[in-house]
């Protein structure tokens, strides 16, 4: 076992482990340590605690120091500096006419390099501009390359629920989002309705996925046969999973049908826990696709690699 301190870099960036060493850091505070981008300043989010040296990718290292309050004043600095730098960015992409759209500027720490996040809808020769840039800051210069995603994740805004966008306000890492999930939660599979503002698929198709994919797996499906508390057989014709409700068409003793809604457990069926969640129309099947093509494309978050 190790002991640890998780630090981040970004307000809802991952989360990175230091060896604290003999420094006393509780959760709230501010430390310089040494990264693969140079030396940085992070915020302690998780306190000192034992973990499986086994089980990290990685090896642990070491935090520098506690940040004193000339280290926060820097850091507010370069803030402010990383704003003149996307503006002076901005003039020479224009220059070049490159066809990119430049997202943030951020300075590392120790001004040790300047880090320009773009996107594009394909490659970018920009040699000519790293030349340019790197004039201007007398320092490293480097250009990434980010999804639409990170872009959001950077940029922020409101959702179609009429909150901050997940990604922006707390998500640290992009989970897996895939098609089955609308499905299985019964949502439209209209791509226009399920994807998000960066318009891939919504962050939030994985919140529930784990509570649908339990509720329904006790429930039957539109179209089977279940048997009533009474004694009577009829078919599904609607369902509602959160509810737990079951509409059943009913065929009385007067021989005239009826639908009649119960609760799951007054009902006796047999669960379908295979069901065919990718039973969908070929229209919506070519729109689905091209969103999953786009999401594979993006990869994993390179914001904070």
């Amino acid at each position: 076992m190790v002991e640890v301190i998780g630090v981040r870099f970004r307000e809802t960036g991952k989360i990175y482990f230091f060896d604290p060493l003999d420094t006393e850091v509780e959760a709230g505070d501010h430390v310089i340590v040494e990264t693969a981008r140079g030396m940085e300043y992070g915020k302690v989010v998780y306190g000192r605690r034992s973990i499986d040296e086994k089980k990290m990718s990685v090896p642990i290292k070491p935090i520098i120091r506690k940040a004193t309050e000339a280290d926060a004043v820097r850091n507010r600095k370069n803030f402010e500096k990383s704003k003149d730098a996307f503006q002076i960015c901005l003039d020479k992409i224009a220059k070049h006419k490159l066809d990119m759209k430049l997202i943030e500027a951020e300075y590392t720490f120790d001004n040790n390099k300047v880090l320009f996040y773009f996107t594009a809808d394909g490659r970018i020769d920009f040699r000519e501009l790293v030349k340019d840039l790197a004039a201007v800051f007398k320092t490293r210069i480097e250009l990434r390359q980010i999804g639409v995603r990170d872009e959001t994740k950077i940029v922020g805004g409101i959702g179609i629920c009429g909150r901050e966008l997940c990604c922006h306000s707390y998500l640290t890492d992009f989970a897996p989002v895939s098609i089955k999930m609308a499905k299985e939660q019964n949502l439209s599979l209209n791509p226009t309705k399920i994807s998000g503002v960066c318009g891939r698929l919504m962050c939030c198709l994985n919140h529930e996925e784990a509570t649908y994919e339990y509720l329904n797996d006790h429930m039957p499906s539109v179209g089977d046969i279940v048997k009533t508390s009474t004694g009577q057989k009829g078919e599904v014709t609607a369902v509602n999973v959160l509810r737990q409700n079951v509409k059943v068409l009913i065929t009385n003793e007067a021989d005239e049908k009826e639908i009649i809604e119960y609760k799951v457990e007054d009902l006796r069926f047999k669960p379908k826990k295979h069901r065919d969640k990718n039973k969908v129309s070929v229209e919506e099947m070519k729109e689905l696709e091209e969103l999953e093509k786009q999401e594979k494309k993006e990869g994993k978050s390179k914001l904070d690699d």
